[in-house]
């Protein structure tokens, strides 16, 4: 089973990033869970999604994992303790402007962790238009995890996206690849 925990703050488009996995995942045959747990409902308060993925049903609801992968999408909050639970091999993808060794120089508690950075904020803002950094972090999980080919990862996003104006799609697609070919 693959798990995924995703950091972020309310608004930038962490539960709506996880669903949207969630729902590639499925077209390709997989079970799946997208889910996320915050404090009080209100825009920039941190907050953590969460998905599962397996190749048989997941009995498992618990909001508690061992993640494969941490995607933090704000880069303030890689100061907090985003490392807990971590295994030995999970990877980290983590929005910053910084380079891998300056973040890391940074938040100590990183060294020695499998580390990738994308801005995936300037990359959303650029193509977008805002600063949601969901659809840019998936471009970059896409990339680290290989677990699609980009094209396909975004005719299936496409898809999912398709009740959007064309502008937005467009931007969102922009932004997946983006992301994929920018993360480090």
């Amino acid at each position: 089973m693959l798990e995924i925990r995703w950091h972020s703050r309310a608004g930038q488009g962490a539960v709506t990033g996880a669903k949207a996995l969630c729902e590639v995942m499925a077209e390709d045959g997989k079970f799946v869970q997208a889910f996320s747990v915050y404090g009080a409902e209100k825009r920039g308060a941190p907050m953590h999604a969460f998905n599962r993925i397996s190749d048989e049903e997941i009995v498992d609801h618990s909001k508690s994992m061992l993640p494969d992968y941490v995607l933090v999408i704000d880069p303030s909050l890689v100061y907090t303790n985003v490392t807990y639970d971590a295994k030995p091999n999970t990877r980290f993808i983590i929005t910053t402007h910084l380079s891998k060794e300056e973040l890391i120089k940074e938040v100590p508690d990183l060294a020695g962790k499998n580390v990738s950075v994308v801005d995936c904020i300037k990359i959303s803002q650029e193509t977008i238009g805002r600063a949601i950094p969901n659809t840019p972090m998936l471009g970059a999980f896409v990339k680290v995890s290989k677990a699609f080919d980009i094209e396909s990862f975004s005719a299936s996003m496409g898809r999912i996206l398709k009740k959007f104006p064309q502008k937005i799609i467009d931007g969102n697609l922009q932004a997946i690849k983006r992301a994929y070919d920018e993360v480090n």
